[in-house]
């Protein structure tokens, strides 16, 4: 897009020429990448570009382009270009404070679904809500539930909170300042189910990641210490005091932590630990009810 002989481009000509670019620069996507990016900055649906693909692009549109290029060419998430992504089909609002949510973590949900089918669940607690995708997902899901989304991130708590108001669920979501359970108000009755998916990455893997996470999403959302459990752990701890008989504790976590985090559970006393997979084939949700 930097040719001085080139007066005029087309979007075709220009999505061509952003999926070369984003193939130099080794990215894993780079047709998708181009068409979510071209198409935010037009305004159109990604299908839209072939359908108008021969319209010439005004100074003013290449260069929202060109900006948005550039960023993506120096890793920065795709969902922090445009400022959203989808999670079981719904659209989350997404900034540099948050994790991106990521289609692994749709399993938790499904698992957290399907441990709550035997009984009627009334009480939610979703740790480390982040965006609260988990969170407000269940209650799109689960109609008669109370949701506590826990967060210790003060940014991210104003970015869950703008998400509950997108998608009408304020009078039954609470977003509360929390490690942990720890400031979990007492009146809030036993929990049927809780879930989380907090940072499991250990320590030293953080500079191995990829640059797209490891430069731009923040590391309190990734550090999980030594070996990943820090967090884990201290939740197992807690959880049993705050959970109803028969209630569930619903884990993400790396695809090598899984028997770790059985072990933890089952310690604990935790009855029913089972592990599931996510659609990668590997062990991702593990998850065990209280006696």
């Amino acid at each position: 897009m930097s040719d001085p002989r080139k007066q005029r481009w087309s979007i075709l000509e220009v999505l061509d020429w952003t999926r070369g670019h984003f193939e130099k620069k080794g990215l894993t996507s780079p047709r998708l990448d181009a068409e979510v990016i071209i198409a935010h900055a037009l305004g159109l649906k990604r299908v839209m570009l072939y359908a108008k693909h021969d319209q010439p692009l005004v100074p003013e549109e290449l260069a929202k382009i060109r900006t948005l290029v550039a960023r993506r060419a120096n890793a920065e998430p795709i969902a922090h270009l445009v400022g959203s992504r989808e999670f079981w089909s719904l659209d989350f609002e997404v900034t540099k404070d948050t994790l991106v949510p990521r289609p692994d973590t749709e399993t938790l949900v499904e698992v957290a679904l399907d441990v709550s089918r035997d009984r009627g669940v009334a009480t939610i607690v979703d740790v480390g809500t982040g965006t609260g995708c988990v969170a407000i997902t269940l209650a799109t899901e689960l109609k008669d539930a109370k949701v506590w989304a826990l967060e210790i991130s003060e940014p991210a708590r104003a970015v869950a909170n703008r998400n509950l108001e997108r998608h009408a669920v304020s009078d039954r979501v609470t977003v509360l300042a929390s490690d942990l359970l720890h400031a979990l108000p007492h009146d809030v009755p036993p929990i049927d189910l809780l879930v989380a998916n907090l940072p499991y990455i250990p320590s030293g893997d953080l500079p191995k990641l990829m640059a797209d996470v490891r430069d731009h999403e923040p590391s309190l959302a990734l550090d999980g210490g030594r070996d990943g459990l820090d967090l884990v752990r201290r939740l197992v701890d807690q959880a049993p005091e705050r959970l109803a008989p028969g209630g569930a504790l619903v884990l993400e976590a790396g695809y090598d932590q899984h028997l770790a985090i059985r072990g933890l559970l089952e310690r604990a006393g935790f009855v029913d630990v089972a592990t599931v997979k996510d659609p990668g084939d590997h062990e991702r949700i593990t998850w065990g009810r209280r006696p």
